[in-house]
């Protein structure tokens, strides 16, 4: 039975991917500290997904061990051994991460890091995945020539039709703290993988959503933006008109690609993960398709200032995760992705109603 061992287990990703590859006859063992309540609060505690991994994954084991804590993450190692090793915790807000920089660094940088060095040692031959972000390429994405739709921004540059690809540029732009730190991880293992000759790879994620996120104000696009459809929470729109755009991925999705990867590895490999253009809307194409969706008003408020760093416009280029893997693609549209995280908004509010 081979060995998976995954960081984040409780968060988004973490937990689609424990299940995902329980049920293909992975042994796996997880490693989560919740530390996202202490980044988010009470909001974004993961705890209850614990009780999802115990129930939906066979053989499921938790270890409650915080990634900077070197010497335990090389002790485990050691002892687990794992044939994959699915990197997906995180300090994962561009926002949350400017009032608390080091610990942010800490845990996205020096984290990744000592996972890194740990699998060298003990796991060399273990591909090694990586959850990075699209953060890494800064607000250079802002650059590219826009037109202004009725509902969206879109580009205007027929280089950027189909997005944007993996050698685009990730230097001299404003990252926010989060996305330095990001990059520092994703660029250490690309390293290890060139150096050491190790079968690494970046998933440079978009919006990754679902129907198990614990989405917040500051995390979690889709999430809270139907949380609050469904709760009817007020909802901040930050600048550029509602109309920035997003690409969304379903969970299970990320998940099929990293499986695919993990049964043909590649060494130092980049890919940036998102929905594509398909899956892509602005925050105003967002607000009527909950609506749609719900039946409910949307109760949101417009802010002239947008978030530092932020992407007007960010939809993913498919195409290399496409020619490397052919067997994956999209199976989660946008409506589907829309309707599966209101329905769970949905049923958690009729469970605390009772």
């Amino acid at each position: 039975m081979p060995r998976l061992l995954i960081t984040g287990s409780c968060g988004l990703i973490g937990s689609e991917v424990t299940v995902f590859f329980a049920r293909r006859g992975y042994q796996v063992s997880g490693v989560d500290d919740h530390h996202r309540a202490i980044f988010f609060g009470p909001e974004g505690d993961t705890r209850w997904v614990l009780g999802r991994l115990e129930r939906d994954a066979p053989g499921y084991s938790h270890h409650n061990l915080d990634i900077r804590d070197r010497a335990g993450v090389l002790a485990l190692m050691e002892q687990l051994q794992p044939d994959l090793i699915i990197h997906t915790a995180a300090q994962p807000s561009h926002d949350r991460a400017a009032a608390i920089p080091f610990e942010d660094f800490e845990v996205n940088a020096v984290g990744t890091l000592n996972l890194l060095e740990a699998a060298r040692r003990f796991a060399p031959e273990a591909p090694f995945i990586h959850m990075s972000t699209n953060k890494v390429y800064g607000d250079r994405p802002n650059t590219i020539r826009l037109k202004e739709l009725e509902t969206r921004w879109d580009y205007d540059d027929p280089r950027y039709e189909h997005g944007i690809a993996e050698d685009f540029s990730i230097d001299q732009s404003k990252h926010s703290l989060f996305g330095a730190s990001k990059l520092a991880g994703d660029v250490m293992a690309q390293e290890y993988g060139r150096y050491f000759n190790m079968p690494t790879c970046c998933l440079r994620g978009g919006c990754l959503t679902g129907p198990n996120h614990s989405g917040v104000e500051l995390h979690g696009f889709l999430s809270y933006l139907l949380k609050c459809n469904v709760q009817g929470i007020e909802y901040k729109v930050f600048g550029y008109k509602g109309k920035q755009v997003r690409d969304n991925i379903h969970s299970e999705d990320v998940a099929r690609f990293m499986f695919e990867f993990a049964k043909a590895p590649r060494v130092a490999e980049v890919y940036n993960l998102g929905g594509g253009k398909d899956n892509s809307c602005s925050i105003l194409e967002a607000f009527k398709m909950a609506e749609e969706i719900t039946g409910r008003p949307m109760k949101w408020r417009y802010l002239e200032q947008n978030r530092i760093g932020d992407h007007i416009c960010y939809y993913s280029d498919l195409r290399k995760m496409k020619a490397h893997y052919p067997h994956w693609g999209i199976t989660k549209d946008l409506r589907t992705t829309f309707e599966e995280i209101a329905a769970s908004h949905l049923e958690r509010l009729a469970r605390n109603a009772v």
